[in-house]
């Protein structure tokens, strides 16, 4: 779930809408109605302009697909968002923080001048998928990160001007140190900051409310996709003593395991009863 997220304040109308559907076509046969889409976007306070207006750029950017199954118009996600956030499931929802005796995966690329577009576009993803940047053609990333990045590399057809490497920090400065410049870490423990201050107050949501669940729960995974990105779980070790990415990390479990049941049986009954409720026309 990694499309041009919003990483502080409020999530913009499309982020919402790729986390609704990343949540809840999958098990639909990737699919959702307007009428339902419409619905649940009310829910979080989004009009049906704004909503429209999201839909068409995702259209254009080929997040989306209009679909009509039967005689009802809906979206479906394109193959290569559906790989993509399935690729997300795992860092987002189940990440494990590394430890330096995993070791760190190292990347170095060697991109002629004239396939500069290639270049912009390794750098881009792994920026996106959390490496630090030690010079300009040698990347770095816990060594969890390995399978990830082939996966990203054979998708994106560059593994072909990429080697990568295993191995520990041998010296000679502070590793501490290294990751502060080779990450940065003041965005991030901002991040992890605002994450917990907007959303901390939703451990008190009432569970059997299945709507106040739902709209709590979609703007709060919208926000929290965005972080296991910038920080692609770097070890404890060389992080800032009394990290707030632990607090951060512990809040999005509680209110992931508290909220996101009661949230799916809205989404469903919204989904179902709009599906049922026959054809309904969009620009």
């Amino acid at each position: 779930m990694t499309t041009d997220p919003v990483p502080l304040g409020e999530s913009a109308p499309r982020d919402l809408i790729v986390t609704l559907f990343g949540l809840y076509s999958r098990g639909e046969n990737n699919w959702l109605p307007v009428s339902a889409l419409v619905r649940l976007m009310e829910e979080l306070g989004i009009d049906g302009p704004a909503v429209r207006s999201s839909v068409s750029r995702l259209k254009r950017r080929g997040v989306l697909l209009g679909v009509r199954r039967e005689a009802t118009a809906g979206y479906e996600l394109s193959p290569a968002t559906l790989q993509v956030l399935t690729e997300g499931d795992t860092r987002i929802f189940r990440r494990v923080r590394s430890t330096l005796a995993d070791g760190w995966l190292l990347l170095t690329f060697s991109i002629p001048e004239s396939e500069r577009d290639k270049r912009h576009a390794l750098r881009t993803a792994l920026s996106g998928l959390g490496f630090g940047t030690v010079s300009p053609g040698v990347w770095i990333a816990p060594a969890a990160l390995e399978s990830e990045t082939k996966t990203m590399l054979d998708r994106k057809g560059l593994r072909d001007y990429v080697e990568l490497f295993a191995g520990h920090h041998l010296g000679f400065e502070d590793l501490r140190s290294r990751v502060q410049r080779w990450w940065d870490l003041d965005q991030i423990t901002l991040s992890y900051a605002d994450f917990v201050r907007r959303h901390r107050r939703l451990t008190s949501v009432d569970v059997a409310d299945a709507a106040a669940a739902f709209a709590a729960y979609v703007p709060m995974l919208t926000a929290w996709r965005v972080l296991p990105y910038l920080d692609p779980g770097l070890p404890l070790e060389v992080l800032p003593a009394g990290w707030n990415g632990q607090v951060a990390e512990e809040l999005f479990g509680e209110l992931n395991d508290r909220l996101s049941a009661p949230a799916r049986e809205f989404a469903l009954d919204v989904l179902h009863g709009s599906a049922a409720s026959g054809p309904l026309t969009t620009r």
